[in-house]
């Protein structure tokens, strides 16, 4: 059990809050990389420092759901 625990505190659940709709192509493919593309769904990453950058380069357009 305690080992479900631990893998629940590794992963990050994104949601996406905005349109990528005129925001530059490279911000759409962040959305896409984060699994999201339309709006209110969530994604569930693995909390590494490559999804914090993700996350930390569209902020306005995701958040981070607990």
């Amino acid at each position: 059990m305690s080992a479900k625990k631990a893998e629940q505190k590794k992963t990050l659940r994104v949601q996406q809050i905005r349109s990528g709709i005129g925001c530059p192509r490279e911000m759409r493919e962040t959305l896409k990389s984060l699994g999201l593309g339309k709006m209110h769904r969530i994604s569930e990453r693995p909390d590494t420092k490559e999804v914090r950058g993700m996350i930390a380069k569209i902020p306005h357009l995701v958040q981070v759901v607990e």
